[in-house]
């Protein structure tokens, strides 16, 4: 049985617990007081009027920006599609939760986690460029890499933050930050934002060195509570950070300060908790989520108050996509159904149905959305109508959230029956059919 460590018992040991190559310096209560300074990272690209995401030449991350915002008008879906290959036993767990998402490394490879622990970077073709282990002997990886500044960055359920080199796979360093890491990574081009989990449960939020693996600052109050998986959204022009936590809490912090400012918390009901589980998406001035409490949030990054809230018929745990020039939010829910919102209102548009709940992210491309359901599919529909264009049928479920690039399309499905004996859970490309 793998040792965990209580948050207490963490700090009391950090300084012994950082790989070869990287020092571990004590954790800063917070920038305004520490000898750190970060400076807001300048957007490369303005997509639409007076909304903006902020994308960071030559980074790839989960959700493409610092405000997962999903959202890539520059990619398009094919018409009809078909398998060009397909890697078994890349996702082999029976842990349920959405896992194994790809980023690009190059213009023409990939890096692809899955819960085996490994963390592979792949050729378009396929091909293996190079392998490396996370870990081993529990749930491996859940979050999806940020690559920066030729480095793979990504946190594993063994609580340890990892930096490969992106070109060979070589460690460069890793540092232990709590008992389990579930959720991805934020990079701002200063620092490596990763939510972290204790065993009592407890959880932190960390700002680490993406050269050196230091930790530059914790929330000094150990916030969030509970076991954080969500993946932190910055909105610089909302000048706010904001994560949440299976405490059922949406914690903001002001950016690039890190002084802590507000908790929104959510209102379970019907025998069901708030936990918020999933990506948050930031994106108008606003926090949007889905809560465990069966409800679908806008709140204000500002102020931390309730602008709307739509009811699901079961609990949310899928991080919102959006498209800004339908101002639409797009967002799923056990129930089986992907709604599409107004941002303004939250009112819906429309609703798609599938047969089993959605767990993973919407991709949201050119005028089509692509996603996966525990109905063992992967589906794309209009943006505009919710209309199916296509489905592919697999032997696992979808939870993966689809990568997008060059109208190909990287996913992964969880292995059908681990429990059974069945751990071939395959990593897959899609093309667009001859």
């Amino acid at each position: 049985m793998r040792r965990t460590l209580s948050r207490r018992k963490l700090l009391a040991v950090t300084a012994g617990t950082v790989g070869a190559t990287a020092g571990c310096q004590a954790p800063v209560s917070g920038f305004g007081g520490g000898d750190v300074d970060f400076d807001r990272p300048e957007s490369s690209e303005t997509l639409v009027g007076p909304y903006e995401q902020t994308l960071l030449t030559d980074v790839s991350q989960f959700r493409g920006s610092l405000e997962n915002w999903g959202y890539y008008p520059n990619e398009t879906v094919p018409d009809s599609v078909e398998i060009d290959w397909r890697i078994p036993e890349h996702n082999t767990g029976d842990h349920s939760a959405a896992k194994a998402s790809a980023v690009p490394l190059t213009d023409d490879a990939i890096v692809f986690p899955g819960d085996t622990g490994y963390v592979t970077a792949l050729s378009s073709d396929g091909d293996v460029l190079w392998e490396q282990e996370t870990d081993m002997v529990g749930r491996g990886v859940h979050g999806t890499p940020v690559v920066a500044e030729g480095t793979v960055f990504i946190g594993a359920y063994d609580g340890i933050l990892y930096a490969f080199d992106a070109k060979s796979g070589t460690k460069q360093w890793e540092t232990k930050l709590g008992g389990s890491i579930g959720g991805s990574p934020t990079y701002d081009g200063n620092a490596v934002y990763i939510a972290v989990e204790y065993a009592d449960p407890e959880g932190s939020i960390f700002a680490v060195d993406p050269g050196s693996g230091d930790v530059l600052w914790e929330d000094e109050k150990g916030r969030p509570t509970d076991h954080p998986h969500s993946t932190p959204a910055i909105d610089p022009e909302a000048g706010m950070m904001a994560l949440g936590s299976n405490d059922g809490m949406l914690y903001g912090w002001e950016y690039p300060s890190l002084e802590f400012k507000w908790t929104f918390e959510t209102e379970p009901q019907n025998e069901t908790d708030g936990e918020i589980k999933e990506p948050i998406l930031a994106y108008d001035g606003a926090a949007f989520f889905g809560s465990w409490d069966r409800n679908i949030y806008r709140v204000d990054l500002e102020s931390g108050t309730e602008e709307w809230s739509f009811e699901t018929g079961s609990l949310s745990m899928v991080g919102p996509a959006v498209d800004p020039t339908r101002d639409e939010i797009y967002a799923g829910s056990h129930d089986g159904y992907l709604y599409a919102l107004d941002a303004q209102t939250g009112k819906e548009r429309w609703r798609f149905e599938t047969d089993r709940p959605l767990t993973g992210c919407p991709t949201v491309c050119q005028n089509r959305i692509v996603f996966g359901s525990k109905d063992q599919t992967l589906y794309a529909l209009e943006t505009e109508t919710g209309e199916e264009v296509w489905h592919v049928d697999h032997d696992g479920v979808v939870t993966s959230t689809p990568l997008v690039l060059d109208g190909a399309i990287y996913y992964a499905e969880r292995a059908p029956n681990p429990e059974a004996g069945d751990a071939d859970g395959g990593a897959y490309k899609l093309v667009e059919s001859k």
